[in-house]
């Protein structure tokens, strides 16, 4: 998974999930936010490790019936390297299966599926936010957004940059977005709007462009990671710095530019944000097997001749196929991986979302499944 996207998770994290508990506490409604809370934070569990447990479960069955047999022979290091083996016996299987479930958790170490390093810091950040919101879910909005901003900063200067300050951005943004002095500021003013909004977007566009190695290899890299060293604390890794600056960035300038809102806010490109977790527990599998499949698997093996002494060296790895394959095959790829993804969300993710509610109701007191309503003032 890309960087600049993890960052971009986990400021969707700390904004999605703070939205409607501000709005609540900001109505006079707090009791009805701490309610929400604590069913989201036990929803967020289920929602979040059930669909993974599925993804890992389909990865784990195509591992063993050999599915990823052509993806360790592939001219490709990040196939074969991420594309597991068989396990040596069907009990054996089942153990694999276990520890990578677990790990996936404990440390991010999913065998089957090694993409999901990821879900447990960002369910560490809806935590992180669902936290922060109980400590200030009281304070007055002016007070809580001066100490969203510390926090900001103290998870800047700590070198958090995974999570920690792009969820706080996503608090700050949520809070910010619902204030009516900052809306009417921004209105009131629309060229300084437009424009400082266009710079934050080209902003964060250019600091999601930093490379993860080889800074020094282009002019402008090098400039940024001169300034890199200015602005970031002692011992940072600027490769997680800058996707963050930029994410947190463009969602900034994309908050407060009406035009962009529009343009993002399309049908289409709607659709295609709610396939963004579908999308991202299957595309792995998928390009393991049937991009690998299509890519690889009608290659022969190069022979490599003899080592020095006379012995034959095995067959090189599968190499890619003809370009004009791989110009229909990605393309066709890609409407199969958004078609998989649509099925997923209309039949895989309500399922999961009625067991985690099964699992809600039975844990719950009841006079905390139902929340109270909203005071709208």
């Amino acid at each position: 998974m890309g960087r600049a996207s993890v960052a971009v998770f986990a400021l969707v994290t700390g904004y999605i999930n703070s939205l409607g508990p501000l709005k609540k506490s900001r109505a006079g409604n707090a009791d009805a936010a701490l309610t929400g809370i604590a069913r989201s934070s036990f929803r967020r569990f289920g929602r979040f490790m059930i669909p993974a447990i599925l993804a890992t479960l389909i990865s784990w069955l195509a591992c063993q019936f050999g599915a990823y047999n052509i993806a360790h022979l592939a001219d490709s290091a990040w196939i074969r390297d991420s594309s597991p083996r068989p396990s040596a016996s069907f009990a054996g299987a089942f153990h694999d299966l276990f520890r990578s479930l677990i790990k996936t958790w404990v440390d991010g170490g999913n065998d089957y599926d090694k993409i999901q390093w990821t879900l447990t810091y960002l369910l560490k950040g809806s935590m992180l936010t669902y936290l922060t919101l109980v400590a200030l879910i009281y304070v007055k909005p002016r007070w809580r957004m001066l100490i969203l901003v510390g926090m900001f900063l103290f998870k800047w200067r700590s070198g958090d940059a995974l999570v920690g300050f792009n969820v706080y951005c996503g608090i700050l943004l949520a809070e910010v977005s619902i204030d009516p002095d900052v809306v009417d500021v921004a209105s009131s003013h629309p060229y300084i709007q437009a424009v400082t909004s266009a710079s934050l977007i080209v902003l964060g566009f250019l600091f999601c462009s930093y490379p993860e190695e080889h800074a020094e290899w282009a002019r402008w890299s090098r400039k940024m990671e001169d300034f890199g060293r200015k602005i970031f604390p002692e011992g940072a890794e600027y490769a997680r710095f800058y996707p963050g600056m930029g994410a947190d960035a463009l969602a900034t300038g994309i908050m407060f530019n009406p035009t962009a809102k529009t343009i993002l806010s399309h049908r289409f490109l709607c659709w295609m944000g709610r396939l963004s977790w579908p999308v991202y527990l299957i595309h792995a599998p998928l390009i393991r097997t049937v991009l690998t499949w299509v890519l690889f698997g009608a290659s022969v093996r190069p022979p490599r001749g003899q080592d020095a002494q006379g012995n034959q060296l095995p067959p090189g790895w599968l190499p890619l196929a003809k370009p004009w394959v791989v110009m229909f095959a990605v393309p066709l790829f890609y409407v199969f991986l958004y078609r998989a993804a649509d099925l997923w969300l209309r039949y895989v993710d309500p399922w999961c979302g009625r067991v985690t509610q099964h699992f809600e109701d039975l844990v719950f007191r009841d006079d905390a499944k139902v929340e109270k309503p909203l005071l709208v003032s």
